[in-house]
């Protein structure tokens, strides 16, 4: 028998690609856990199993979603120096200001950590409805700060910013359609006529990734050239030049390849020159979002560059143009939300149990009386379960498969003709799943090259469901909507070989409600290795590369709510190297109703006059009755997720 393949951390970490997707953040430790590493030249680690204990002390529910704000800090500080390098590298003569634009996560504590953490680089925001620019607003406490202010923008959102200019603050609305541009003229000529903007350019340069459509002629926003020309000309007759301050492209949430980017900041850099050269002041180029995060750290969802390549083509593109065409370096600006946010924050979700086929004991025989077919099959298992590992070759194993399937499907037709009892046919179906999985285990010990077809089909038929406490709608929608994958990894046990293969299946009822796709070394991406549950002992999942988008983005499928969450910082005199700055509950039952219209006070009425029908017609006795409602009105404090603990 082939003596067993040790198993380490350090193939767990292989398996599930940390180094490739993790940027470094995250790493599993000698115990066999994942643990965190939130401070650029700093060993300090924080064991997630460590925070996961603590929380489960303070009796705080799961799914949990943990926010490591040093990461989100260092996140911040990585894409300012990696700028500054660029630009101290290639010479360049002015700087870079970025603005974190707040849609990719709105949450208070998010954005202001992300200013904080900005302050020392003259970090601004975006905004992009009139929501986000009203909560925007008041964290302008310096007046340099740059908001930049995209989307579309009625009269109120336009005159509000005239408003927040006449402050003296640092306000430049991008015009998205011409007619935003003739709004706001007219709006500041009602005033004092003064005003500043910016133009987002419908580029000839397309985008790539999921997000191709964000730029080139198919844009949903931007101002054609033909446009451009015409607004100029019209600022020119009216003497207001100088109101022109920022020229804006953007090609997509996820730039795949750094090459489109520098053809587009060439072609914008070009759009620059001739402006200038006619004499208006333009001062910024802002090359819109679009950094990407290695979520699979491969071509499938992956990107072909480094945040320094990134910085260095946006930095040494416009510079060529510039100083090809003798024109002014503009300030550069970019609005890199995922990158910041994406890394921070980390899903615990807990498994609540798995569905495997149903299987016979390992020393089942089929006992007298059993149909033929049981029997067949029996015969069959028993000489598989018998063989050494390695000892029976490929044809043999093809066949034992083949003879198989043949009876499953015989017994399936003599049960639909009433020939097969209920309890013969179940017989036949867990022996069936029997001889499957012993079938596969001989393949996968020979290891043939190619394999097989059957092999295939047997890795399919075989993947376990592992029934997890979340909903996908609402904590991972872009895995839902647009098929973007996540990594996924076990939080401890990564010390010891995982030997199930799992589809990931959460709460709600609707089929798209499970994880289609994985990040992991295997070829296959539609499974995900894990250990087998064990009774009694949670087993915690952590999905990464949460913090952009999902918070904001989930869907209320089955009125399940937000998670809980709990804010993390690294301390090196903190027990566990960490100390929790702050828990804010998932969302309550009453208040995921309220949002439909389901209110405590109507719902306690009706559930009473219920109860009291059943009291008058002596289906229930009164004291049963008000248990009963009591029980039903203690349910509206309860969160909306399954409480592991509470399960019978």
């Amino acid at each position: 028998m082939p003596t067993k393949i040790a198993w380490s951390p350090d193939d767990a970490a292989e398996l599930y690609r940390l180094e490739a997707w993790s940027d470094g953040f995250f790493v599993v430790n000698e115990r066999g856990h994942v643990a965190v590493k939130p401070f650029d030249n700093d060993p300090l680690t924080i064991d997630i199993m460590d925070v996961v204990a603590e929380v489960r002390r303070r009796n705080i529910n799961f799914p949990l979603l943990l926010r490591f704000q040093d990461v989100l800090r260092a996140r911040v500080r990585r894409l300012n120096e990696a700028f500054a390098e660029a630009i101290a590298y290639a010479e360049y003569k002015n700087v870079y200001r970025g603005v974190y634009p707040i849609k990719v996560n709105q949450l208070h504590e998010v954005v202001e950590e992300v200013l904080d953490a900005g302050a020392p680089y003259g970090l601004g925001l975006e905004c992009g409805s009139k929501t986000e620019l009203i909560a925007c607003l008041p964290h302008l406490a310096s007046d340099e700060t740059l908001l930049i202010c995209n989307g579309v923008k009625d009269r109120t959102m336009l005159s509000l910013i005239l408003a927040a200019q006449r402050l003296g603050k640092n306000v430049v609305p991008v015009m998205e359609k011409f007619g935003e541009f003739e709004q706001l003229m007219a709006l500041a000529a009602d005033s004092d006529g003064k005003t500043q903007f910016g133009v987002r350019i419908r580029l000839r340069t397309g985008g790539s990734g999921k997000w191709a459509d964000s730029g080139g002629y198919r844009s949903k926003f931007g101002i054609s050239l033909p446009e451009l020309l015409e607004l100029v000309e019209r600022l020119e007759a009216s003497g207001a030049g100088d109101s022109f301050v920022l020229l804006h492209f953007h090609l997509g949430s996820q730039i795949s390849d750094i090459q489109q980017l520098k053809q587009a900041a060439k072609e914008m850099a070009q759009i620059y020159a001739e402006l200038v050269n006619r004499g208006l002041p333009i001062r910024y180029m802002d090359v819109g979002g679009g950094l990407g995060v290695n979520y699979s750290g491969g071509s499938d969802g992956g990107i072909n560059y480094s945040l320094q390549e990134y910085a260095n083509a946006v930095v040494s593109a416009i510079m060529e143009v510039c100083d090809t065409r003798n024109v002014p370096h503009p300030v550069l600006v970019s609005e890199s939300g995922r990158a910041i946010t994406a890394h921070h924050s980390v899903l615990i979700v807990e498994t609540l149990g798995a569905y495997q086929k149903d299987r016979v004991a390992d020393d089942y025989k089929a006992p007298k009386g059993s149909h033929r077919m049981a029997r067949t099959l029996s015969e069959i298992l028993q000489s598989l379960r018998a063989a050494a590992e390695g000892s029976l070759d490929l044809g043999e194993l093809l066949e034992a498969y083949h003879d198989v399937v043949e009876v499953h499907s015989e017994a399936s037709t003599l049960f639909s003709m009433g020939y097969l009892t209920l309890e013969q046919n179940a017989l036949v179906e867990r022996l069936y799943w029997s001889s499957c999985s012993a079938v596969l285990g001989h393949l996968r010990v020979i290891d043939p090259d190619p394999p097989p077809v059957e092999m295939h089909e047997l890795e399919d038929k075989l993947i376990d469901q592992y029934l997890c406490d979340f909903s996908v709608f609402q904590s991972m929608l872009d895995h839902w909507a647009i098929d973007q994958a996540f990594p996924i990894v076990p939080l401890d046990h990564l010390d010891r070989r995982p030997t199930r293969r799992a589809l990931l299946v959460d709460l709600t009822c609707d089929s798209d409600g499970k994880v289609s796709q994985y990040v992991s070394s295997n070829p296959d991406k539609q499974f995900l290795e894990l250990h087998p549950l064990r009774p009694g002992e949670p087993y915690f999942l952590g999905f990464f590369l949460m913090g952009a988008y999902q918070d904001i983005m989930g869907d209320s499928h089955n009125l399940f709510g937000r998670v809980a969450e709990a804010h993390i910082y690294g301390d090196a005199n903190e027990e566990g190297n960490f100390w929790v700055e702050k828990v804010i509950p998932g969302t309550e039952v009453q208040e995921i109703l309220a949002q439909v219209q389901y209110f405590p006070n109507d719902l306690q009425r009706r559930m009473q006059n219920l109860i009291k029908e059943k009291i008058e017609s002596g289906a229930v006795r009164p004291k049963r009755g008000m248990e009963i409602l009591d029980q039903y009105m203690a349910c509206f404090k309860e969160e909306t997720y399954i409480d592991p603990r509470g399960r019978i």
